[in-house]
């Protein structure tokens, strides 16, 4: 069952770490409706196949993954939140001159 928890972590990594990305690319693209839309059906492909093969049939299974899914939900918030308060200190000295 801890294997089944670990794989629905990596696909809750996988499908919340591609929309962090996608959100943070989307400000340069040239066509972010595209980006948004492809990145849209990549990650809901590989996370219901994923939830599919590692479900199976069995509900307990799917339990497991959806758990450690929506763990890795938190994880990625948590880790994304920190990135982006080290890039607006970083933004905020090279504009103001500042030190934290």
């Amino acid at each position: 069952m801890i294997l089944i928890f670990l794989a629905g972590v990596i696909l809750g990594i996988t499908f919340y770490g591609g929309l962090w990305f996608t959100v943070k690319k989307s400000i340069t693209a040239k066509r972010p409706t595209m980006l948004f839309l492809s990145s849209f059906f990549i990650r809901i492909g590989i996370t219901v196949i994923g939830f599919y093969l590692i479900g199976g049939h069995n509900w307990q299974y799917f339990l497991g993954c959806l758990l450690g899914f929506i763990v890795a939900r938190f994880v990625v918030f948590y880790i994304t939140k920190t990135i982006n308060i080290k890039q607006f200190n970083l933004t905020r000295e090279k504009i103001h001159g500042t030190q934290p």
